[in-house]
């Protein structure tokens, strides 16, 4: 039990705070063709906070997705590249960089929703090719 609690204890979301490292996740995720699920938060705003630990789950869970986290203050180019105007807001982007789905709220429920019709039909596409 105590090694699984420090195996989990190492974060599977990656911390975005420039424009030059979204840049560079962004870039290797399309080169690997791997979707990209974002949580655009901001350290004062409680809602964002609360997704925090939900997101670290959703990351788990999903290992064939990088899971990037962005907080606005310290990357405000990226925010508003990706036209982020309220907290918390999830951006879901294809295996090809591309926006496909993006939320904002924290609903847990439905960003889970979301991200599992999302994963069904990459997992399926990928079958497929």
């Amino acid at each position: 039990m105590e090694v699984q609690q420090q195996q989990n204890s190492r974060s599977r979301v990656v911390k975005v705070n420039s424009e030059q490292s979204w840049n560079t996740f962004i870039s290797q995720a399309k080169d690997q063709s791997c979707p990209v699920f974002i949580h655009f938060g901001a350290s004062w705003c409680v809602p964002s906070l609360a997704m925090n630990a939900f997101f670290e789950e959703l990351a788990v869970a999903y290992p064939d997705i990088l899971f990037l986290s962005v907080d606005v203050d310290e990357a405000k180019e990226v925010a508003a590249k990706m036209g982020v105007k309220a907290m918390p807001t999830f951006v879901l982007m294809g295996d090809d960089g591309t926006v496909i789905d993006k939320a904002v709220g924290a609903n847990p429920e439905e960003i889970r929703k979301r991200v599992d019709g999302f994963v069904q039909s990459f997992r399926s596409s990928k079958i497929i090719e």
